[in-house]
Parts: structure tokens; sequence; C-alpha cells
């Protein structure tokens, strides 16, 4: 009996090299054409040509710090002479505590480093969903409480520190978590408001959210500061700092409610029906079937408000708040360090783009936990 070639078992073949792993994403997306691997090389060139460029100013041409001279200032002038071929990050070396905590009084600058680190830990504990109980809301109440003490003072020994005394990066993080921690319940109770079947609550869902997404931030802050304190009884102020709060929270619950509007309306109409089967009430309805898949649906929108409203703190400059972009302009106002402007907002950048990436980074993962097993 013969056998024929044709029988014999074939060991299999591996695939080719530049069709799999990244040879192959990169054959496949940068060089698939010869426009494309043109526009890829011309890219290429310009990425490397200006890293090589910022590599050189911002580290191998670099002056990290400048002596002093006899009367005890900083000498500037080796950051001069350089002649911007290298950063002055001597700049930061020497105005850092004053970038990141403003006015506060120098010797107790341990207290807002205190208030920053209490105010990520916060965060991070928030963020972990084994926390996602009803404990959770008493840690955030000591947690805010131990900062309000730190901030203000006056007790354990510690000198009081008025809120004009405040600024930097503790401002910010106070804006952004006490702006968005108030804000969200109210932007839930407005986008329901808007579905609401009432016609008096929902004209006046309708009149806030298109009242005040019809202004910018800046209108707001310049009415909470200026024009409201006119319409208070005569010897009565609210502080500067609560008025801009409210500010923030009023701009931000708006436009939250329309995110969460959307996702309510995203929500096909048999949820609603098979919760109403189940015999639930509004509230029950509301909160244990409706509310977590809309606000699941809307992760991303949400978390780029979030993102955009935590810049947006930068904008309490009008009123006199020293918040971290404030006190950084502030820093470079004398004469020896003017025209180092750039280290400064690079730090400062920084300092932003660590904390939003952040927020971007959890809110991807957490939109994959939640709508894993989901059928797409």
């Amino acid at each position: 009996m013969s056998i024929t070639t044709d029988s014999l078992p074939v060991a299999p073949r591996l695939a080719p090299a530049l069709s799999v792993g990244w040879l192959g994403w990169v054959r496949a997306n940068l060089f698939s054409s010869w426009l494309n691997s043109l526009v890829t090389i011309a890219l290429a060139y310009f990425i490397v040509k200006y890293a090589i460029g910022f590599v050189d100013w911002a580290f191998v041409n670099a002056i990290w710090s400048v002596p002093n001279d006899a009367a005890g200032r900083p000498d500037t002038s080796s950051c001069r002479d350089n002649k911007g071929l290298g950063a002055c990050w001597a700049v930061i070396n020497e105005k850092h505590r004053f970038m990141l905590f403003g006015t506060y009084p120098y010797e107790q600058h341990w207290r807002p480093a205190v208030v920053c680190v209490l105010f990520v830990g916060l965060y991070i504990v928030s963020a972990m969903r084994r926390f996602w109980r009803m404990e959770l809301a008493l840690i955030w109440a000591a947690v805010l409480t131990v900062i309000a003490v730190l901030m203000w003072g006056g007790v354990l020994g510690m000198p009081y520190v008025p809120q004009e005394r405040w600024g930097g990066l503790p401002i910010t993080l106070i804006l952004a978590t006490f702006g968005l921690a108030f804000a969200f319940p109210l932007a839930i109770l407005v986008a329901l408001g808007r579905r609401s079947k009432l016609p008096a609550i929902k004209a006046l869902c309708v009149l806030y959210v298109e009242l005040i997404r019809g202004v910018p931030l800046i209108s707001l802050l310049f009415m909470a500061s200026v024009m409201f304190p006119l319409f208070l009884p005569e010897g009565m102020n609210i502080d500067k700092l609560l008025r801009a709060q409210i500010a923030i929270i009023l701009f931000a619950g708006a436009y939250l409610a329309e995110v969460v509007r959307g996702g309510l309306q995203a929500l096909s109409k048999g949820q609603y029906e098979a919760a109403e089967a189940l015999g639930l009430s509004y509230w029950q309805k509301t909160g244990l079937i409706i509310l977590p898949q809309a606000l699941r649906l809307v992760i991303p929108p949400l978390v780029n408000t979030f993102i955009g409203f935590f810049k947006d703190t930068s904008l309490v400059l009008i009123i006199g708040i020293f918040d971290l972009l404030t006190a950084g302009k502030t820093a470079i106002i004398e004469p020896m360090w003017q025209g180092f402007a750039v280290e400064v907002y690079v730090t400062i950048g920084l300092i932003y783009f660590v904390f939003c990436f952040a927020m971007s980074q959890y809110s991807a993962k957490l939109e994959s936990e939640l709508n894993h097993g989901r059928r797409r």
C-alpha cells in the first residue's frame, strides 16, 4: 500500500513575523501605504527633534539652584546668562512653598501639607469599591472635620489662620472636592426633576439648568463676589470663599444634571416597566434599578465633566482667591524671578495633569469593571 505525501500530517507553521505582534501593528497602522509611511516618518522626525530639544532645555542645560548674594537674596544672574538655553528650576526650588500654600503662615505650612495628603487619601479610599458602604460617609465627615481644624486652627495649640490667608493647592482641592461632592447629588435631583410629570417641578429644573448654563462661570463668580453681598442685610457678610464655592456647586450641578439626564433617557422603557411590575415605589425604583444603570452608562462624560471643573477652579483668581494657578502667577512677580514663568507653568501644569490623569484612568477602570459581562 502506497502512502502519499498528502496524507502525512503537516507541522503547524508560525504566522509571518511582520503580520502579528507589535511589528504587525506597526506595519498595519503606520506603514500600510507609501503616503502613510511618509506621514509617519515626518511625524517621527519632528517628535524626536522636539523631544531632544525639550530634554536639553529641561535637564541637560537646566539650572537647579542659584547662590545667594551678599544681602542673602537669590542671585539669578546665572539663569539670565543661560539666555533660555536651559530651564531655571531654581525658581521652583525657591518659590515652591508659596506656589503650593500661598500666603499661609510660613511656619505653619505643615498644616496645609497634611491637608493635601488627607485629600489624596480620601480620594483613594473613596475609589475602592469595598468601601462603598454607609461607613464611607462617616469617613468623609471625619476627614473633612480634621481638614477644617487644620486649616483654621485656633485649637490644640495651633494659631488661628483666617481664610484670607489660605491659598495654593489646598484651595484648589477644597473648591473641587466640595464643589463636585455637593453638585453631584444636586445634579441627580435636577435630572429627575426634569423628567418629572409634575409641571411645576419640571419647569423649575428646566429654568435652573438653562439659566445657569446660559452664562459663563466667571459671571457667576463675579456676581457671587460683588453683586450678592449688596442684597444681604446690613452688617451680614458671607465669606468670599464660601460664595465662590456655592457658585461652583450651582454651575457644576447644572452641567452634571444634563449628563445624568442623558443616562436616564438612554435606558430602555422595559427597565421602568419591569421595576413597576415588581411593585416598587418611585424612590425604590429609581435608587435600586434606574439610577445605577443610568450612571454606569454615563461614566465617561461624568468624569470628563469632573476633570473640566477641577481645572475651572482656577477661575476664582478674578475674585482674589489664591488657588494653585494664582499662587504660581504671584510667585514670579518679584523682579529677580520675572522671565521664568515657563518653568512655573510647567510645574503647575504637571500637578493638574497628575490629578486629571488619575481621574481619567480610574474612570476607565471603573467602566470596565461595571460593564464586565454586559452584552454588547
